[in-house]
C-alpha cells in the first residue's frame, strides 16, 4: 500500500500544489516564494522522513501571510489523504528538540479531529523577511486540515530564527512517529474502531 497523496489549492491570494510520500526518506523540493519558509519546510521534510515537493505562488507583494497559511492547508489536505483510514499506525507522537538555546516539545495525535494548542512565545519578529507569526498561522492550518490535534510548546529559546526551527524539526519528529506503521496493530488504532 502507498501511502502518497497529491492536493492543491487555487484562490484570488495562492495558487499550491503539493505531494507527499509517507514512507519516504525525507527529500524535498520546495518553492513557495518565501525564502525561509522554504527552509523551514525543507526542515519539515528531512526531520520527518516525508518526501515533500512544494510549488507554491502567492501574492507576496502583499505579504507572505497567504502563502504560509494555504501552504499548511494544502499540506494538511494531502496528509490526511495519504493516511486513508489510519489503519496500522502508531497514531502518537513526541519529540522534544533543541536547537542551541532553545527548547521545543511537539505532541501528535492523530486522531482525526484537528486542533493546534500553540504555547511558543515569539515577539513579534522577523526571521528575515519572515513574519515570526506566520509559524502559527502554517501549524493552525496544518493541524485542522490533517486532522490531527498538536501541540507546540516552547521550553525555552531566546533567538527567533532558533526558535521557529527547532519548532518545525519539533513537530516533523513527532509527525514522523506518528504515521509510522506499526506491524502490532492491527486495524485503526482506538479502542472506538474509527478516528
Amino acid at each position: 500500500m502507498t501511502r502518497t497523496a497529491k492536493a492543491v489549492r487555487a484562490t484570488s491570494e495562492t495558487d499550491i500544489g503539493l505531494s507527499v510520500d509517507l514512507d519516504g526518506t525525507g527529500v524535498s523540493d520546495v518553492e513557495t516564494g518565501v525564502p525561509f519558509f522554504d527552509h523551514m519546510l525543507c526542515a519539515l521534510a528531512r526531520h520527518s522522513l516525508i518526501d515533500l515537493t512544494v510549488r507554491a505562488k502567492g501574492d507576496t507583494e502583499v505579504d507572505d501571510h497567504h502563502t504560509v497559511e494555504d501552504t499548511g492547508i494544502v499540506l494538511g489536505q494531502a496528509l490526511r489523504e495519504a493516511l486513508g483510514d489510519r489503519r496500522g499506525i502508531r497514531r502518537f507522537g513526541s519529540a522534544l528538540v533543541p536547537l542551541d538555546e532553545a527548547l521545543v516539545m511537539a505532541s501528535v495525535d492523530l486522531s482525526g479531529r484537528g486542533e493546534l494548542y500553540w504555547d511558543v512565545r515569539i515577539g513579534p519578529d522577523k526571521v528575515g523577511t519572515f513574519d515570526t507569526e506566520l509559524g502559527h498561522e502554517f501549524f493552525v492550518g496544518l493541524a485542522r486540515k490533517a486532522g490531527m490535534t498538536l501541540h507546540l510548546r516552547l521550553v525555552c529559546g531566546e533567538n527567533a530564527h532558533h526558535i521557529l526551527e527547532a519548532t518545525f524539526k519539533a513537530a516533523a519528529r513527532a509527525l514522523r512517529e506518528a504515521v509510522e506503521s506499526d506491524p502490532r496493530v492491527e486495524g485503526v488504532p482506538s479502542t472506538k474502531g474509527s478516528l
